[in-house]
């Protein structure tokens, strides 16, 4: 696995791309996530978890997840895109420029990610990193979310 330096601004530029890289590993949205996150959220929107008025009235034909926990399993795919920042004391959530709910993610599907490098740029608490995140429903060619994040490597 390389390593990259958080600090290496020139080497991180170097996997600043147009073409993403690979698939994480799926994961499940089941009907008990979506109505724990309705829980923890207070979002408690039918289209989410009324299972029989979904099948009902939905054009999803059945209970689809909240767009933001869609959001929020960012940090729970998995990949290897065969490189990898060291060297940082921390890395923070700096913010994003771009957050796109394109399509549902319906109950009991299976989604997975893909990422790539947007910009790198040298900051005096670190290094901040734009990239930008597909998350798609298995077997979909339309991604569900699109989200473009920053994350500051600290010094």
């Amino acid at each position: 696995m390389e390593e990259i330096r958080f600090d290496d601004v020139e080497r991180l530029k170097s996997k600043v791309s147009q073409d993403f890289g690979p698939w994480s590993e799926p994961i499940e949205v089941t009907q008990d996530k979506i109505n724990r996150f309705a829980d923890v959220t207070g979002d408690h929107q039918w289209i989410h978890i009324d299972v029989e008025r979904c099948k009902r009235e939905s054009p999803f034909g059945g209970p689809v997840a909240h767009g933001f926990l869609t959001l929020s399993l960012l940090p729970a795919f998995k990949t290897d895109p065969g490189w990898r920042v060291v060297g940082y004391r921390n890395v923070v959530n700096y913010g994003a420029n771009k957050l796109r709910f394109i399509s549902p993610v319906p109950a009991g599907a299976k989604v997975h990610a893909r990422s790539r490098i947007v910009s790198v740029e040298p900051r005096p608490q670190g290094t901040q990193v734009t990239q930008e995140t597909q998350v798609h429903v298995v077997g979909q060619d339309k991604p569900a979310v699109i989200y473009e994040g920053i994350v500051l490597y600290v010094k």
